[in-house]
């Protein structure tokens, strides 16, 4: 960890994700906020670097909580452009399965980078394909983010439920139960991380009720329970998914979730779209967590997640950005914005302000990932951190900067530290040849629709 003390003095603006105040700044040391400053404080004991913070607004390092690292290599495909989801899943199963490790890593390279430079610090990445050659992904991922320096929750994925037994997957993307099992406590043990400051976590996550068997989601509860981990998957995303369940299970989305051990706090669910009322309120009791993705639910037409009915009822909220072939983009800034207006059509302007947006990409996401060192500004909290400049002509004239983030449509950070190191400085990435990285991305994306 740096060892040095560095004052990050007076910003333009700070959203703290909690009720202190910091407008005179913060004091990093040893990788952590040592002091949050009122305005017109300074540190109680010299620093041996200041950062003039004025032209910056502060927030803490954005988070991820619903990702598909692998789709940045299937972005804008013409023939799925226009499908929901059902038949988009369908016609990109077949595409999906031709992965390779070389592939996987570019296309997690990519879609680290994108995070990383749109002031994300935290990402948790669901990766559920394991083709043959494919079988150590998720070592492949871990790599990656240690390369980035960034922070990550990778579920260990699965589909387990074929077409020839009724699921959706074609069968060369399907793993047999003990497979999954035996891999993920291989995982759980190699990597998994705990305590404060953790870099690599790693979750459950079978895919969805339509690609995995009701065995392997009782499995992964269980397994879950005995190595103190979180469970992750899909649910509530579309009505062709309800009627799944209620044809192959004979119950609601939610009703089978509980059916399988899933209904508490250790999960949170990607999109949890179509609830109604009654298991608003059980997921609420439960303490189960909901991942909102606006984007990929505008692209494909799913729905408007209810998103101040589950706060509400006590269901944490967090944002991630999903795939970027239901997106297209891997970008926590814009997402937020993307939240902001798609939940005021849902609770009106009033209710959706750009600091309870912020609050979901920051302190609530961490809640979703079952973290308390992360997502806000506060003395003993991980320096994460995200800073952004308004001197773009989009900004021109704006008078609250908080604001303006979302309105004016900020779309990279300036500065973006983890743990107390820079890993973005005026606006790249340190250390990394991004052009390099685009150019073998798109010689990936290119041999993998050829075959």
């Amino acid at each position: 960890m740096p060892a040095t003390r560095i004052w990050l003095k007076n910003p333009l603006a700070i959203f703290t994700a909690n009720t202190l105040d910091a407008r005179g700044g913060l004091v990093v040391e040893h990788g952590r906020i040592h002091e949050v400053l009122g305005l017109g404080q300074s540190p109680a004991t010299p620093c041996d670097h200041v950062f003039d913070a004025r032209e910056h607004v502060l927030l803490p390092g954005l988070i991820n909580t619903h990702h598909h690292f692998y789709q940045t290599l299937t972005r804008a495909w013409a023939p799925v452009v226009n499908q929901p989801l059902f038949p988009w899943l369908k016609t990109l199963y077949p595409v999906w399965a031709r992965l390779t490790p070389e592939r996987l890593k570019v296309a997690t390279q990519v879609a680290l980078a994108e995070l990383l430079l749109s002031g994300c610090t935290t990402a948790a990445d669901h990766h559920y394909l394991f083709p043959e050659g494919l079988e150590e992904a998720i070592d492949v991922q871990v790599e990656s983010v240690r390369e980035l320096g960034m922070r990550a929750m990778l579920t260990r994925g699965s589909m387990s439920l074929g077409e020839a037994d009724g699921g959706l997957p074609p069968q060369q993307t399907v793993q047999q139960g003990e497979v999954i099992l035996a891999d993920s406590q291989r995982l759980i043990h190699s990597y998994h991380e705990r305590g404060d400051g953790a870099q690599i976590q790693i979750a459950l996550a079978p895919c969805s009720p339509f690609s995995v068997t009701r065995e392997i989601m009782q499995a992964s509860a269980s397994l879950a329970t005995e190595l103190d981990v979180r469970l992750h998957t899909h649910l509530a995303e579309t009505l062709d998914e309800e009627d799944f369940c209620l044809q192959r299970f004979g119950l609601r989305t939610v009703d089978y979730l509980d059916s399988v051990g899933w209904l508490g706090p250790r999960t949170w669910l990607a999109h949890g779209i179509h609830f109604n009322p009654d298991e608003i309120v059980r997921l609420g009791e439960a303490g189960t967590g909901i991942c909102h993705c606006p984007s990929s639910n505008m692209r494909l037409a799913s729905g408007i997640c209810p998103t101040v009915d589950l706060s509400n009822a006590g269901a944490p909220i967090g944002l991630g950005v999903d795939g970027s072939a239901s997106n297209d983009a891997s970008n926590m800034i814009l997402e937020a914005r993307q939240a902001l207006y798609l939940q005021r059509l849902r609770y009106g302007a009033q209710a959706i302000t750009p600091e309870r947006v912020l609050g979901w990409a920051t302190r609530g996401s961490a809640q979703l990932l079952g973290r308390n060192d992360i997502g806000e500004l506060a003395p003993g909290k991980q320096a994460d951190l995200a800073l952004f400049k308004l001197d773009e002509l989009r900004f021109s004239g704006s008078h609250d900067p908080l604001s303006a983030l979302l309105l004016c449509g900020a779309d990279r950070a300036d500065r973006v530290m983890v743990g107390g190191r820079w890993r973005v400085i005026d606006g790249h990435i340190d250390g990394l040849d991004l052009n390099a990285l685009i150019a073998n991305h798109r010689q990936a994306a290119t041999a993998l629709m050829a075959g």
